[in-house]
């Protein structure tokens, strides 16, 4: 029977064709490390039932009309635009999102697992400005827009393309979301992220991906995630409801993030923000529930500190990291599938200090269990940026968080064993079978890192970390390959932006 399967040369020309060829997307990341428990189990319940009380007694408001019949018609307290919420109300919707889901990509080799011990690495969000290639700060345009989703694409740490990396400035905004979804669609085949923006915006996206997916398809399978945040402290306002309602009736999922300035939109508490955090996005779960019983959703956050002598948001703190865990806890509570930040941080490039940051909140995101960790990629000065150098670093990163979280294996303990007795006291492992077998895999290997000596390191023009990122970001946009979309399917996306924007304006009214 032959192989018909190409033979790759053996040896280290081999080896060498395997390090130059382009690697493919990590799979989900599957947590093999113990989960961190920052609380006991009682300090949690009484996280949970404090939450609970605000819903009740204090109410979240729904500024929003359809919203408010909607929780009438369920029975909940309501005056204006005020709900209380009975405690066995809100726990009852909740327990029907499922505790895990499949995120569908347009290529089925991409598409992946969220919820339970499944982990995902998804880019930033939502910057004005990028520091670009030349490290300049300016604002960002579609084609920077377009450059990240290729880095997206070729990064193969990364799970998602997101959607609105960068804003493209270049664009007028009522426009600005086909031309970003356009790009996500066709610049990478992996999962996407929504626009919440307005009710036709997100109608749009739906539109467009049931052109790529299928219309019947996305009526009930997921395959785009949106973010919806909470106005902290306790508002829900009707852009968000109405972006809830068009991707939930399609039982797409959306997180419900809070979005909170701890200190300033909630009070100077660690322990007081989760449970005003928690109770916001209790609210916004339980409202998915009442639009689409089922309907997958995550359960999210976005807690940083405020620095009490400015009002700067600040990014990498450790009372950040600990919040993070408590959400993780509360999330298991749940069994809801959970949504943090992972290098989200203040500084305004690519230094020691983004170091040191985006460390303290990754490490809190792995042990804390999170789900779906966002912000992964690129994002600099409290997200107002994103940086291609940081994008670049951050990924090599990932690499090493995906190992570290993957756990230990055993599967060659018995050859490493081995290798110990045929190389003997006082001899070196260099060159042994197993070293030849397993040296590329063994270890984490970056690229972008330097650990030359210094002489070496000054010979190849003394640079540092930022300027290595900046050029690796430059060496893989001009590898890029776009993956395959069918012509038909290219076009009908062509023909439906084209439309829309002869049907909308170029300014906001």
């Amino acid at each position: 029977m032959s192989d018909d399967k190409p033979k790759r040369p053996g040896g280290r020309d081999g080896r060498r064709a395997l390090r130059a060829a382009p690697l493919l997307a990590f799979p989900t990341l599957v947590r093999e490390i113990p989960t961190y428990e920052l609380l006991p189990a009682e300090a949690v319940e009484l996280i949970h039932l404090e939450s609970l009380k605000i819903l009740e007694e204090i109410g979240c408001e729904f500024r929003d009309d359809e919203a408010i019949a909607m929780w009438k018609a369920a029975g909940a307290d309501v005056q204006g635009t005020r709900v209380r919420l009975d405690r066995a109300m809100v726990m009852e919707l909740v327990a029907k999102v499922p505790s895990e889901f499949t995120l569908h990509a347009r290529n089925p080799q991409r598409t992946v697992k969220i919820g339970g011990r499944n982990t995902v690495f998804v880019p930033m969000y939502g910057a004005p400005y990028v520091r670009d290639l030349e490290n300049n700060r300016r604002y960002g345009t579609l084609a920077d827009l377009q450059n990240f989703h290729r880095l997206a694409q070729m990064a193969p740490q990364l799970h998602s393309a997101s959607s609105i990396i960068c804003e493209p400035m270049d664009v007028p905004v009522p426009k600005r979301h086909l031309h970003v979804i356009q790009s996500a669609l066709t610049h990478s085949d992996k999962p996407f992220m929504g626009i919440v923006t307005s009710k036709s915006r997100a109608e749009d996206v739906m539109k467009m991906a049931g052109m790529v997916f299928g219309e019947d398809f996305v009526k009930d399978n997921p395959v785009v995630v949106s973010i919806t945040n909470a106005n902290s402290p306790l508002v829900w306002d009707q852009t968000m409801l109405d972006a809830m309602r068009v991707y939930a009736r399609h039982n797409q999922p959306l997180i419900l993030a809070p979005f909170a300035l701890c200190g300033a939109s909630t009070s100077a508490s660690s322990i007081g923000a989760v449970a005003q955090v928690n109770a916001e996005a209790l609210a916004g779960v339980a409202f998915t529930q009442l639009i689409r019983a089922g309907s997958p959703q995550i359960y999210g956050q976005f807690m940083v500190t405020v620095d009490m002598k400015t009002g700067a948001p600040m990014g990498g703190t450790p009372e950040a990291a600990q919040m993070m865990f408590v959400m993780g806890q509360l999330a298991r509570k749940y069994k809801l599938p959970w949504r943090t930040s992972g290098f989200h941080v203040g500084s305004k490039i690519n230094d020691a200090q983004a170091g040191y940051e985006s460390n303290m909140l990754m490490h809190a995101a792995i042990l804390a269990g999170a789900n779906y960790i966002w912000h992964v990629a690129g994002w600099l000065e409290a997200g107002l940026a994103c940086g291609y150098s940081k994008f670049m670093t951050d990924c090599e990163q990932l690499s090493g968080w995906y190992k570290y979280a993957g756990g230990l294996k055993f599967d060659d303990f018995k050859e490493a064993m081995a290798a110990v007795r045929e190389v003997g006291p006082a001899g070196h492992f260099l060159g042994t079978q197993h070293t030849l077998e397993h040296f590329e895999k063994a270890f984490f290997m970056p690229t972008v890192m330097d650990f030359n000596p210094y002489e070496q390191w000054h010979a190849e023009g003394a640079k540092d970390h930022d300027t290595r990122g900046r050029e690796k970001a430059k060496a893989a946009l001009a590898q890029y390959q776009q993956p395959h979309l069918d012509d038909s399917i290219a076009e009908a996306l062509q023909d439906f932006v084209a439309k829309r924007q002869r049907e909308l304006p170029d300014n906001v009214s």
